[in-house]
């Protein structure tokens, strides 16, 4: 797997079936380790560890309607009335974020509306914080303090 621009963690990982799996801290069980769930993993351990973000507050890969679509949102943060927070949205590292990466998660976002959108590859990470109520949205210079 790549070297990510996310701090390590100890992970726990077993083969299986012919592939490697991964332990989820979150959803308690091994999953499948592909370049995303890789990211996915980091991510919610830089979360966790790095910006003491509430393990409790935090699901993943949950499900979402756009356009009657069925759609997964990789990681949602809730707040501490079990209102959306953040959403991260997580690519492999071999695919750039572009204006189409941000475009399809600022669409999952009008669903989930939370206050906050991250996009990240592991190697970069943008984060965007949105006035649903004006329509504005604002990039941020690092990742916000949860309240």
């Amino acid at each position: 797997m790549h070297k990510l621009n996310l701090p390590d963690f100890e992970y726990t990982l077993r083969k299986a079936d012919g592939k490697v799996w991964i332990f989820d801290v979150i959803r308690k069980k091994f999953l499948v380790l592909t370049p995303e769930e890789w990211v996915r993993q980091h991510f919610v351990h830089y979360m966790i560890s790095d910006l003491g973000y509430p393990r409790a507050l935090l699901k993943l890969e949950g499900g979402l309607k756009y356009n009657m679509l069925g759609k997964r949102s990789d990681i949602v943060v809730f707040d501490r009335q079990g209102e959306p927070w953040m959403l991260v949205e997580c690519k492999s590292p071999d695919q750039s974020i572009n204006e189409t990466t941000l475009r399809q998660a600022s669409v999952y976002n009008k669903t989930i509306k939370a206050r906050y959108l991250t996009v990240t590859n592991g190697l970069k990470h943008y984060c965007c914080s949105y006035d649903h109520t004006a329509g504005t949205v604002s990039v941020l210079a690092a990742f916000p303090a949860f309240e």
